[in-house]
């Protein structure tokens, strides 16, 4: 069974973007656009404190009418994080995204922060592992 650690093997090469506690929903808004991602994790360090993500950005500044360019990233991050175990496996991380109603899912090795698996690359996955069975299942059939 496939885990979250060969998912991230499997992504092309993956930067993780983080910002600090301290700053802004505007400088996280800007990573964000120019990255083309949904989230950014907040960090001290080494140490993973939250994660910032569109629908923080919504719900906790849009909606409250607060200068991004004002409000700290600590102030509305989403936190504790849900975290993923390199060994977890797909159908779990499929299980926590769905129930959690999550779209980033950091992967922690330790205290390390190894990736982050989002919804999309999930849905690669699966699709993915459809046209296997298919092609499998294709031949299986057409064999004489």
């Amino acid at each position: 069974m496939p885990t979250a650690s060969n998912l991230l093997i499997r992504k092309a090469k993956q930067s993780i973007f983080s910002l600090h506690p301290r700053n802004t929903a505007l400088d996280a808004a800007r990573i964000m656009n120019e990255q083309s991602i949904g989230s950014v994790l907040v960090m001290d360090g080494a140490n993973l404190q939250g994660i910032f993500t569109e629908r923080d950005m919504l719900r906790r500044v849009v909606v409250e009418r607060r200068d991004p360019s004002e409000v700290r990233l600590e102030e509305v991050m989403t936190s504790p994080v849900a975290c993923a175990a390199p060994d977890t496996t797909l159908d779990e991380l499929r299980m926590v995204v769905k129930n959690r109603r999550i779209r980033h899912l950091p992967v922690v090795d330790g205290q390390s922060v190894i990736g982050v698996i989002s919804i999309g690359d999930l849905n690669i996955a699966e699709a993915e592992s459809q046209e296997q069975t298919i092609r499998y299942l294709s031949h299986y059939l057409n064999v004489p």
